[in-house]
């Protein structure tokens, strides 16, 4: 099918004025493939199955037709959107709030574990229109009594194919079966194995079915990286690359047009040739924009994926993804803007923490693994500016000087009682206070932190995320205890959802899970941070805590005092039998010592 846009604008696709509005406050220019086909009969109603990869726009698609047929201002939810992690449903929660900045009343609650459950409840009670949860903090809700579903309009499966991956498929069936009113169902997945169409299935009445495919892949010519950092850093980091990255043409891409203007203007005040191009500008201003570019009037271009559209530069050798595109497409469209008339190009890809879902989907479908940058330290940012200098002080002294220039030396020299040598200084430091010579140590302080945590989290291809055993990983293991086991229903695909989710931990690093009456066994990596593992104990499958706590190998017991001890198949104490747990830490202690 094809993977155009039906449509120029989202004033076409029938939304209200105050969406359209809110979409031009973000710059959100034109509609995405998935969005131009799936709103429209989402706006009637109809239910749904859009199968497109992750960063094609799927949130806009569902989350818009859901604010246009909204009555906010109600006490329980209209919408429910269930998502596989906590990251998603903070991004998706985000985006409604974002796209309903116009809508009087309107709120909207993310609900996950983690995060505090009387904050949850005290929201929920207070009335909210939209809930955007994950399936295990929601069954929680609903076993409660807490959450009401009874008015629900639009219920809206996001990542279904993860959420099947993660094992939480049977905890979705469930919360669906909560429901009792009639309402619209939505499902989103990239693939639509057997147990998800059984979910259609069962769920979905007459559903349109939309299916968004990517286009080719990148050229192999450019060389792709990604710089992993928080937003903040941006800016910073975007300076130093430009500083040591030998480049002719750069194009720097943002999500939206008041981006492009802000940012061109910070990159111009460090002494680069840069200008802006968006749909704000006129046609003419854009070709004379463009124009410039390929005189070498301007070095750098900021510009936003319609403005860019067609254009086609020799001279440009590194694309800059400032802003991670939602859809995979323009990714590959932008860093195509390089790499021209069969010349060699770089691009380089700016991502934080919470992007990284982007990321993997944007290497599926450019069929290319996307290694991190390393980042260019501060000696080499240093060496670069001061080579600079020279050449333009060197530059300098080839040019006649001013009589009034030396003397005013010699004056300055006399009335501060100053060498030439420290008066040279200072006038040094004055000429570069925009952008000084010494660069601040914040950047690699912290991006050391997150360069170090994305070579743990990247340590291995992402190519097949299907399960793997924890052997062929080649990483040291320590056994877990949790106390959840069949009498409580738990499943392995529970534990390895809940694990995966809560600390953000792929599911090949997930070892071998056994299952007991009253309990189960589980192997994770060793050397897991203390505040994970305090994470960990709050976590809940199936309503009850995991309570997890490490098992010590040599005593055959929990490492941590006060836990349970640990028993094998076979031996005093029956499976399935309770076990005593001493509330005081110091009393087991004690007690563990006079029977030792």
């Amino acid at each position: 099918m094809s993977t155009q846009s039906a449509t120029d604008s989202f004033a076409d696709l029938g939304l209200p004025t105050a969406l359209q509005k809110a979409l031009a406050k973000v710059g959100y220019e034109t509609p995405s493939p998935i969005q131009a086909r799936s709103i429209p009969p989402l706006l009637e109603g109809r239910d749904l199955i859009g199968q497109a990869q992750t960063g094609t726009g799927k949130t806009a698609a569902f989350a818009l037709p859901i604010l246009a047929r909204l009555q906010p201002g109600g006490k329980l939810p209209r919408a429910l959107v269930l998502c596989p992690t906590r990251e998603l449903a903070l991004q998706v929660a985000e985006a409604f709030q974002s796209y309903a900045r116009y809508l009087k009343n309107f709120h909207v609650l993310p609900v996950y574990g983690g995060q505090d459950m009387h904050l949850q409840l005290r929201q929920l009670k207070r009335g909210v229109d939209v809930v955007v949860g994950t399936p295990g903090r929601l069954l929680d809700h609903l076993q409660r009594g807490s959450l009401n579903l009874s008015e629900l309009q639009t219920v809206v499966l996001d990542e279904a194919d993860e959420m099947l991956r993660m094992g939480f498929i049977d905890d979705v069936e469930k919360i669906l079966g909560h429901s009792t009113s009639k309402h619209q169902t939505v499902l989103f997945s990239a693939t639509l194995p057997q147990p998800i169409l059984r979910v259609s299935k069962k769920f979905l009445s007459v559903p349109a079915h939309i299916k968004i495919q990517a286009k080719a892949a990148t050229v192999d010519t450019i060389d792709q990286q990604y710089w992993l950092l928080n937003n903040n850093q941006k800016l910073d980091a975007l300076t130093r690359l430009l500083e040591t990255e030998p480049f002719d043409g750069v194009i720097v891409f943002t999500r939206t047009r008041g981006t492009t203007v802000e940012l061109a203007e910070k990159i111009s005040a460090r002494g680069y040739a840069c200008a802006p191009i968006n749909g704000d500008m006129s046609q003419s201003v854009r070709e004379q924009t463009i124009q410039r570019l390929k005189k070498s009037k301007i070095d750098i271009l900021v510009a936003t994926d319609v403005a860019a559209r067609g254009l086609d530069v020799d001279r440009i050798s590194l694309v800059v993804n400032y802003d991670i595109p939602y859809d995979a497409e323009s990714y590959i469209h932008r860093v195509g803007r390089t790499a021209r008339a069969g010349r060699e190009g770089r691009a380089v890809l700016f991502i934080t923490h919470r992007e990284r879902r982007l990321l993997r989907s944007i290497e599926k479908a450019s069929g290319k693994e996307i290694p991190p940058i390393r980042l260019p330290s501060a000696e080499e940012v240093l060496a670069k500016r001061v080579q600079r200098f020279k050449q333009d002080v060197i530059a300098s002294l080839a040019e006649p000087v001013s009589p009034l220039l030396v003397s005013l030396v010699d004056e300055l020299c006399v009335e501060t009682g100053t060498s030439p040598q420290a008066l040279a200084a200072s006038l040094v430091k004055l000429l570069q206070r925009d952008l000084p010579l010494e660069l601040p140590a914040g950047l690699d302080k912290k991006s050391a932190k997150t360069r170090d945590r994305g070579k743990r989290e990247d340590r291995k291809p992402r190519k097949s995320r299907g399960k793997k055993s924890a052997d062929a990983v080649d990483v040291e293991m320590e056994s877990f205890r949790l106390e959840v086991g069949r009498q409580h229903e738990v499943s392995a695909g529970n534990i390895v959802g809940a694990i995966a989710n809560e600390i953000d931990i792929d599911s090949q690093y997930i070892g071998h899970i056994d299952i007991h009456e009253d309990y189960s066994t589980v192997e994770l990596p060793s050397g897991m941070p203390k505040e994970l593992f305090q994470h960990l104990k709050k976590v809940r499958v199936l309503g009850r805590p995991l309570d997890i706590s490490r098992l010590d190998k040599a005593a055959g017991r929990s490492g941590k005092p006060g836990k349970f001890s640990r028993k094998k198949p076979g031996g005093d104490k029956a499976p399935g039998a309770k076990r005593k747990r001493s509330v005081d830490g110091k009393k087991a202690r004690s007690t563990r010592k006079r029977q030792e």
